[in-house]
């Protein structure tokens, strides 16, 4: 009995040793179900009931001989990456096979749409009128739904080159390059000279309109100046006018003055020398100039003086011919 069960036991490892497999991490097991194809989730699955497809991301390299408008041959390299979709596993099966190869399958027929999308965008275009980017953009437009549908995921697609088969053809479109690359360079080196004399011109034009502004303001503030400098000269004349006045009138009720009291004259400063004169000195004669040089013709205190100094005179010399006579 023992020997039994371990004759069982060992015809079950050696079943499982035989039948399963180990999942590796690069693998997409496939299993058949009831609703269709599962995946298997388990560390072990059995092989023969089983597809292990490697998720590994698989190259493309294609050449597509096209022709464009006007039947000129073209030449168009292709490169891509493609990888299972695990979204369109059943897609991926009904076009590769139950096969471990089914990715590289759907790869093929992959190619083959790229080379139909390729000729007939070509066909349809002038070759001057053809370059690889709006190639590319069409067959990124179309390859999006094509892989969907072969159950595979585009990972990257880009035109390796492109070029027409006849050399001369090839030779003449790079010379028309050439030339356009170089016009292109011109308009924009004209350009930008036309917006460096356009930002100078309107850098001139600011800068003229702050120097008017700026002269504006200068002669605004010149003219408040000069109006401030007028006022403060006015001001000026206006006191020396009023000091003026003011002395005039102090000088007309001197002269009031002295003519209603003649007395007073001897009390002006040239009466006082006088007097200090005919002091200091006994038997000196001191002369007192009245003449037009000394003092201005017609001077009223002058005549005032005048008169004064003659009455004074007129009465010492009557008192001597009264003292002669007696």
């Amino acid at each position: 009995m023992t020997w039994a069960l371990v004759a069982v036991f060992a015809v079950v490892i050696a079943v499982f040793a035989y039948e399963y497999r180990l999942r590796r991490p690069d693998c997409i097991v496939l299993c058949e179900t009831r609703t269709g194809l599962g995946v298997r989730r388990g560390p072990f699955y059995p092989r023969h009931f089983s597809l292990p497809i490697r998720r590994t991301p698989h190259s493309l390299l294609l050449t597509v001989d096209a022709t464009a408008a006007g039947n000129l041959d073209i030449r168009v390299k292709l490169v891509g990456t493609v990888a299972p979709s695990l979204e369109n596993l059943p897609a991926l099966i009904r076009v590769g096979g139950w096969q471990t190869a089914a990715v590289a399958k759907a790869a093929e027929e992959l190619q083959v749409l790229l080379q139909g999308f390729v000729k007939e965008f070509t066909e349809t275009h002038e070759i001057h009128n053809l370059s690889s980017q709006n190639i590319l953009d069409h067959l990124n437009e179309r390859i999006v739904i094509s892989g969907s549908k072969l159950g595979l995921e585009v990972i990257s697609l880009a035109i390796q080159s492109f070029e027409p088969v006849d050399p001369q053809i090839a030779e003449a479109l790079r010379q028309q390059e050439h030339a356009r690359i170089l016009e292109q360079t011109e308009q924009v080196s004209h350009q930008a000279r036309i917006n460096a004399a356009r930002a100078k011109f309107k850098a001139d034009e600011e800068i003229a309109v702050l120097e008017h502004e700026l002269g504006l303001k200068k002669a605004d503030l010149h003219k408040t100046q000069l109006q401030q400098e007028s006022a403060l000269a006015r001001q000026r004349l206006q006191d020396e006018l009023q000091r003026n006045r003011m002395r005039l009138q102090f000088e007309k009720e001197e002269l009031e003055l002295l003519k209603n009291n003649p007395e007073l004259l001897m009390l002006t400063p040239q009466a006082a020398r006088l007097a200090e004169a005919s002091q200091s000195l006994k038997n000196a004669r001191t002369i007192v100039s009245l003449s037009s040089q000394d003092l201005p013709q017609g001077s009223e205190l002058l005549g005032i003086f005048r008169g004064l100094l003659q009455k004074a005179l007129d009465g010492c010399r009557e008192q001597k011919e009264r003292n002669t006579t007696s």
